[in-house]
């Protein structure tokens, strides 16, 4: 078994934290003031592509690291 690329996990991790903050903030948003609700909506959508596009550089560096050392990946012999 080669392990988890595990700093990669935690980037995607973070990014999908991000996206369900913005959804949940997004829901609660348009819940609470229905005549905007378009609007806050639209706005959301472009949150969570700002969310995923400020992701990219970090999950690239994440990636990297783990392809370089591959022995601190969780789930290999030493």
């Amino acid at each position: 078994m080669t392990g988890l690329p595990i700093r990669t996990i935690i980037e995607a991790l973070h990014i999908i934290a991000g996206l369900l903050a913005t959804v949940v903030i997004a829901w609660i948003a348009a819940w609470s003031y229905v005549p905007g609700e378009r609007d806050i909506w639209i706005t959301a959508v472009a949150a969570m592509a700002a969310v995923i596009a400020m992701g990219v550089n970090p999950m690239r560096r994440a990636w990297a690291a783990d392809k370089a050392n591959p022995a601190q990946r969780v789930g290999t012999a030493e």
